[in-house]
C-alpha cells in the first residue's frame, strides 16, 4: 500500500566507507608480554577526535573479513593405501601449522604496507619519515618469511605430507637475528603512532580502515605487532612438532638444535629492546635542575615498568621505574614531540617501602608531595596500583 509518511531523503555519501558504522577498536595488551614483560604500552583511545555520525545507528553492521584455521588432513587427501598413526597425523598437522603460519603473516605484512603505509604517503596523510619510523624495517621481513614458506613447500611430498623438516629450519632460523632492529624501533614507533592519533586525519583514516572488512576489526598497531608475536611463537609451533616426532626419526636432533637456536635469539632480542627502551625513555628526561640528576638513571640499561598515575587533585604524572630508581615526571610537548619533566627528585628502589596489599584490600595512601618530604607518617607511600607495580617489578629485577 502507498504510504502518506514523509520520507526524509538519504544524504549522499562520498565513499562506500561511510556507511560502515564506527566500530570501538580493542584494547592493546601490553607490548612485552610474551618478551619476558621487556616492554609496556597503555592503550590510548581517544573518542573525542572521533565523533560517530549519526546515521551509523541504523546503518547495517560491517561484513568483517575472517579468517578460517585451515587444518592438513582437511587440505590434504591422505593416501587410503597409507596408514598413518595418531602420532604422525598430529606431526603432519603441526608442520603444516608451521607453514600455514608463513602464509598468514606474509599477507598481513603486505597488507600492512598495501592499506596503511601506501594510502597514507600517498594522500599526505604522515610524511615519509613519519611512516619510516612507525614502520621500522617491516619491508625487510617479508621476503625473509616467504623464503621459509618457499623451503617448507619444496620438501613437501605430492600427497601433503612432509618427511623431513628440521634441518631446513636449523638453517634459516639465524635469519631471525634481523628482527633486532625492528623490535627494538617498536618503542619508538608506538609512541610516535599513539601521538600522531591526535591528529584528526589520521584518526579518520585509521577508523574507516579499522571498519573495513580487510582489517579483520585489528588496528593499525595489531598489524605492526604480529612480526613480533609471531617470533615468539616459534619455540612453542618447534615443541610440537617435536614433541610428536619419534625418538629414532632423523628430525628429532635437528628440531632440538632449532629450539635452542631460537629460544637464544628471542633472549637476545628481548634484552635488547629493553635497553632500547630505556634509553629512549631516557633521552626524552627533561631536568629542571642539575641535582635531579641521578647517576642511577644513567648507569639503567633497563626500565621495569611505566604509566600513568593522579594524585588527590587530578593532576596526572608519567612514573618510571627503573632498575634502581623511581622517577615521576609531568608529560610535555616541545616541537611537536612528546617528553617528560622531572617532578622533584628521583627516589632510589632501595629507599622505598613496599608492602603487599591483598586482592581487593584498599588502603589510603599518602599524598606525591609527602612521598617526597622528609615527614615520617608521610614516607613513600603511593596509590594501590604503584604499590603492585613494585613488587611485581622487584620480582622480577635481574638483580633479584
Amino acid at each position: 500500500e502507498p504510504s502518506t509518511k514523509r520520507v526524509k531523503p538519504l544524504s549522499r555519501v562520498t565513499s562506500l566507507a561511510n556507511l560502515i558504522p564506527p566500530v570501538r577498536a580493542t584494547p592493546l595488551k601490553r607490548f612485552s608480554q610474551s618478551l619476558q614483560r621487556s616492554i609496556s604500552f597503555r592503550g590510548d583511545s581517544r573518542p573525542d577526535l572521533f565523533t560517530p555520525r549519526p546515521w551509523s545507528r541504523n546503518a547495517p553492521p560491517p561484513i568483517t573479513k575472517r579468517r578460517d584455521s585451515k587444518l592438513w588432513s582437511e587440505t590434504f587427501d591422505v593416501c587410503v593405501n597409507q596408514v598413518l598413526t595418531s602420532k604422525e597425523i598430529k606431526r603432519q598437522e603441526a608442520i603444516f601449522e608451521l607453514s600455514q603460519g608463513e602464509e598468514d603473516l606474509i599477507e598481513d605484512l603486505k597488507l600492512a604496507k598495501k592499506a596503511y603505509h601506501d594510502p597514507m604517503l600517498k594522500l599526505s596523510i604522515m610524511t615519509e619519515e613519519e611512516l619510516m619510523q612507525i614502520f621500522g624495517t617491516l619491508d625487510s621481513l617479508i621476503p625473509l618469511h616467504e623464503d621459509l614458506l618457499q623451503r617448507l613447500r619444496d620438501v613437501r611430498k605430492p600427497d601433503g605430507s612432509t618427511e623431513h623438516v628440521g634441518h631446513i629450519l636449523v638453517g634459516w632460523l639465524p635469519c631471525l637475528n634481523s628482527y633486532d632492529s625492528y623490535c627494538s624501533n617498536q618503542v619508538a614507533a608506538k609512541a610516535l603512532l599513539d601521538y600522531k592519533k591526535q591528529d584528526h586525519r589520521v584518526q579518520d583514516f585509521l577508523q574507516r580502515c579499522l571498519e573495513s572488512p580487510f582489517s579483520r576489526k585489528l588496528d593499525l598497531w595489531n598489524f605492526l605487532d604480529i612480526p613480533r608475536s609471531r617470533l615468539v611463537k616459534y619455540h612453542l609451533l618447534l615443541k610440537e612438532i617435536l614433541r610428536h616426532t619419534p625418538n629414532d626419526h632423523p628430525d628429532q636432533q635437528h628440531l632440538e638444535e632449532a629450539i635452542n637456536i631460537v629460544q637464544g635469539i628471542v633472549t637476545e632480542i628481548n634484552v635488547k629492546t629493553g635497553e632500547s627502551e630505556c634509553h629512549y625513555y631516557k633521552e626524552r628526561l627533561i631536568y629542571l635542575d642539575e641535582c635531579q640528576k641521578d647517576p642511577l638513571i644513567d648507569n639503567s640499561r633497563a626500565l621495569s615498568c611505566h604509566g600513568e598515575l593522579k594524585n588527590n587533585r587530578g593532576a596526572k604524572f608519567h612514573v618510571f621505574l627503573f632498575q634502581e630508581v623511581l622517577v615521576i615526571t609531568r608529560t610535555i610537548t616541545q616541537n611537536d614531540k612528546l617528553y617528560y619533566q622531572i617532578y622533584r627528585q628521583p627516589i632510589p628502589v632501595k629507599d622505598l617501602i613496599l608492602e603487599d596489599l591483598q586482592d581487593g584490600e584498599v588502603r589510603v595512601a599518602g599524598s606525591l608531595r609527602g612521598a617526597f618530604s622528609n615527614n615520617e607518617k608521610n614516607k613513600e607511600l603511593f596509590p594501590r596500583k604503584l604499590q603492585e607495580w613494585l613488587s611485581y617489578a622487584v620480582s622480577f629485577s635481574p638483580s633479584k
